[in-house]
């Protein structure tokens, strides 16, 4: 019989237990192996140019550079590569911002036992995979948006370079103590920007947050670097 090719992963996340457990888990299938491990983001895509795995498990949240950061380097450095985003982020807005940015799938982490390995091979045909409690909304976004500032140029207008830098980390899972630790400042100046940008826009909830950020293009684009200080307009 001929040798089976197996897909060849990437699991990049901070928590190593985690990784630990989903290595077993790939490892023990018969056509998959993991070839590579990061930490965070930044180490996921050095190893992707390195190795150029068959799929990239990331997570969306990690020191350093989160999931969202890294697709972009990914999907320019290695085209054959295809991005798994496995997530605790059940928000639909992250799930459309990763596919917007070019990741073929999103599973949340209470289904991993479950979806993953589907997912994994779902995608390295070439197939999008959506966790099945986020794929309803995919339906719904695609028939009706909300009316809201859409291209995101009323909060560009009122929004400080320091407060859209605030507002992207937020939207990419960080928290106050994370954000002030990557841009340089205190947590309670973070959390003045955070409340400051809330206000000019009337954001309540995280999800809002996202869907502006996305809107705004931060999250896909790299007009801030995580982790170098920037000059700000007061």
């Amino acid at each position: 019989m001929p040798k089976i090719q197996k897909i060849r992963v990437l699991l990049a996340d901070d928590h190593a237990i985690l990784r630990a457990g989903l290595r077993m888990l790939i490892n023990a299938q018969s056509d998959m192996t993991v070839v590579e491990e990061a930490e965070d983001g930044l180490q996921a895509v050095e190893a992707v140019l390195r190795s150029h795995p068959d799929v990239a498990i990331l997570d969306v949240t990690m020191p350093k550079s989160g999931g969202l950061d890294a697709i972009h380097q990914i999907v320019t450095g290695s085209r054959s590569t295809r991005i798994l985003l496995l997530t605790m982020h059940e928000e639909p807005a992250y799930l459309r911002t990763a596919l917007a940015a070019g990741a073929s799938g999103y599973v949340l982490k209470k289904s991993v036992d479950a979806d993953l390995l589907t997912a994994i091979r779902a995608v390295h045909k070439g197939r999008t995979y959506v966790d099945s409690e986020l794929a309803e909304f995919l339906v719904r976004d695609a028939i009706t948006r909300d009316g809201s500032d859409h291209d995101g140029s009323a909060a560009k207008s009122v929004l400080s370079d320091r407060e859209l830098q605030v507002l992207k980390l937020v939207a990419e899972g960080f928290s106050s103590r994370e954000v002030a630790e990557q841009i340089f400042i205190s947590t309670k100046t973070v959390e003045t920007y955070r409340s400051r940008f809330a206000e000019k826009l009337g954001l309540k909830s995280r999800a809002q947050i996202v869907r502006y950020a996305l809107n705004l293009g931060l999250l896909s684009s790299e007009n801030f670097t995580v982790g170098k200080k920037r000059s700000t307009r007061s």
